[in-house]
């Protein structure tokens, strides 16, 4: 939740004048469009946003000043995304009238695949898993993605119900396979007063795969290749996770290459920029992304959130890079297949 407190002591405003996509003539002009949101009027802000959660991250208090813009660009329909879309995306996610509870042991962690298990069905198979209890579906799905939508009422709504579905399901460690789930149990539901179930542990995946590879670092084949990482949006609200990124690369021989748009300066997939309406910064966006991984000597590109693969995979394909999902190449280093 927004906490404006600090905001009279930000001199910067590095929340606006870092925007990758939003043009400000001096800090004064930012500040002014600032203003405007915490008084809750319009500013352009609120349309001009391609809600790439970036500005969580550069904010030096940690206010999460996204959490303003996307309630007020839902209070002024700000985005303007088409209606039937918009109702589509919402039913198609909605979680069910009673969850699918499983046996489970509550004593060992539980991989959660998601709402979008069958996308990364193929990710989420070999020794890195095959062992691991499971759950998946819309019942554990976080809706995070409405924050894309400027719909945070549908999540507010809907997190109640997947929280009780992790409590009488009995899960107490969940390892999240998606940035996305992660941020949504370890960000935004603390930062919303949203109260987790007692003695709920969300895991991250990256630290997951790391402590395993880390077990079996005799049977790691180092793969000697230079990727570019695509941080996803929702890595934006929980940062720190990508210091597991560079462990894990280091583990398994793989160089992240330095480029311009990585780390803070992560260029945002753009999936979303369609939607939006705004296909041809979509386009010079993902172009500009992709040449950059090249004229820093990446042979891959490699991904967490699966949609970001979706969205500019085939490009990346055609510039004559591989495309993975990190948990693959520790499958490669650990000797397996992905055939």
């Amino acid at each position: 939740m927004f906490d404006s407190s600090h905001c009279a002591d930000c001199e910067k405003v590095d929340c606006l004048t870092r925007c990758q996509w939003i043009e400000f003539e001096d800090v004064e002009e930012a500040r002014a469009e600032k203003t405007k949101m915490i008084k809750g009027e319009e500013s352009r802000v609120l349309t001009e946003c391609v809600t790439c959660f970036a500005c969580d991250e550069y904010c030096p208090y940690g206010v999460h000043p996204f959490d303003l813009i996307t309630e007020l660009q839902e209070k002024y329909n700000s985005l303007n995304i088409n209606p039937s879309i918009l109702e589509n995306t919402i039913n198609r996610f909605a979680p069910h009238d009673q969850v699918r509870l499983k046996e489970i042991n509550p004593d060992k962690p539980v991989l959660n695949k998601c709402g979008l298990a069958k996308i990364n069905a193929k990710n989420m198979e070999g020794q890195l898993f095959e062992n691991l209890q499971y759950v998946s579906g819309l019942d554990f799905f976080c809706n995070l993605l409405y924050h894309h939508y400027a719909r945070d009422s549908v999540i507010k709504e809907r997190a109640p119900i997947i929280l009780e579905n992790i409590r009488i399901q009995g899960i107490k460690e969940m390892i999240c396979y998606h940035d996305e789930c992660y941020g949504f149990y370890a960000s935004y539901c603390p930062r919303n007063n949203i109260e987790l179930p007692p003695g709920f542990k969300p895991i991250h995946i990256y630290e997951y795969l790391y402590k395993y590879l880390k077990e079996h670092e005799s049977d790691i084949k180092k793969l000697n290749i230079k990727i570019a990482y695509q941080r996803s949006c929702s890595n934006r609200f929980i940062p720190d996770s990508d210091e597991w990124v560079d462990k894990i690369c280091e583990l398994i021989g793989v160089e992240r290459v330095a480029r311009k748009y990585d780390r803070e300066n992560a260029m945002c997939c753009a999936a979303i920029f369609a939607t939006l309406g705004k296909k041809a910064l979509m386009r010079k966006a993902q172009n500009d992304n992709l040449n950059d991984m090249l004229e820093h000597g990446a042979e891959g590109c490699v991904y967490n959130c699966s949609l970001c693969k979706e969205a500019i995979g085939a490009k990346v394909t055609r510039k004559g890079l591989k495309n993975y999902i990190l948990s693959d190449l520790c499958r490669l280093a650990l000797g397996e297949s992905l055939e």
